[in-house]
């Protein structure tokens, strides 16, 4: 592989007409540059420039050469200004990655914050669960997500800092019809004979196992559904009742209802993940994350 240093130096000749004024150009010594022209055209397989009275010029293997090396500089070059302003938080591509819920109102909030304080900064937004995003963001292929608690603990991963974002209450989902539509709190020992609509329960411990457990019953029926929008038609055709953040009011149906529950520990709590060296277009979307909490 031609080296970097060496196309820069076939350049500059090749600009200059000259190894000794090439030299001067790039602080080397003449044969220093005559050596590296020298070590170049071996790599070449053959001359590069026509030794002339009066300096040199490239031959056609030597325009062929150059016209890479001009290519190469210039991908160089626009790699450095790229990584000058991602780096400077005024540019560049910003990878992010929230939960279901989260995208709701949350971080779309924050990203239009951004887009009005950063114009020059390309978001790309992925959706998933905590978990996959936790280890996507130790991987390096995320910048910044927005991760919880819920429904079974939040991971963690090596290079991952998280700091609280916010709590975030836990309530049902009752259809209109129900005959607990009307209260104000609902006790959970009221729903023991109801199916629950949840994406996890049995093979690992979850908020609402321990909340059930605490009211005294199991419930008689898990329907596992992961997808938000699935819930809310399950619950709403009478199916069932599923637990709701309030980050997912927003979205919830006119045909239901979200009423308080009792037990003050069923709430999960949101974080802001980063890795260990942010950028900093990254550092202010948590920070805007943070204002549209507020």
């Amino acid at each position: 592989m031609f080296e970097i240093d060496a196309l820069r130096l076939l350049v500059a000749v090749a600009e200059t007409g000259s190894f000794t004024k090439a030299a001067v150009r790039l602080s080397y010594t003449q044969s220093a540059v005559s050596r590296r022209i020298a070590a170049l055209e071996q790599q070449a397989g053959g001359p590069l420039f026509e030794r002339l009275p009066r300096g040199v010029r490239l031959n056609p293997a030597g325009r062929t050469l150059h016209r890479h090396a001009m290519e190469v500089l210039d991908r160089l070059s626009r790699a450095e200004r790229e990584l000058a302003v991602l780096n400077a938080g005024l540019g560049g591509v910003l990878h992010v990655g929230a939960f279901a819920t989260a995208n709701i109102s949350l971080v779309p909030t924050a990203l239009r914050a951004l887009r009005d304080a950063r114009p020059d900064v390309e978001v790309v937004a992925v959706e998933g669960w905590t978990d996959t995003l936790t280890q996507r963001l130790a991987d390096g292929a995320l910048d910044l997500a927005v991760v919880s608690d819920y429904p079974s603990g939040l991971p963690s991963a090596d290079g991952v800092t998280t700091t609280v974002l916010c709590e975030d209450e836990l309530f049902v989902a009752l259809p209109r019809g129900h005959r607990l539509a009307g209260a104000g709190a609902v006790d959970l020992r009221e729903l023991h004979d109801e199916a629950w609509l949840h994406s996890a329960y049995g093979d690992r411990p979850t908020m609402l196992a321990d909340a059930c457990a605490r009211a005294g019953f199991t419930p008689r029926k898990i329907i596992r559904i992961a997808e938000w929008t699935a819930k809310f038609g399950y619950a709403a055709a009478g199916l069932g009742v599923a637990l709701v953040p309030s980050l997912a009011a927003r979205a919830v149906p006119d045909e239901l209802v979200l009423r308080r529950l009792t037990d003050s520990a069923l709430r999960r709590t949101v974080h802001v993940a980063l890795p260990v060296a942010p950028l900093p277009a990254a550092l202010k979307l948590r920070d805007l994350l943070r204002d549209a909490v507020d």
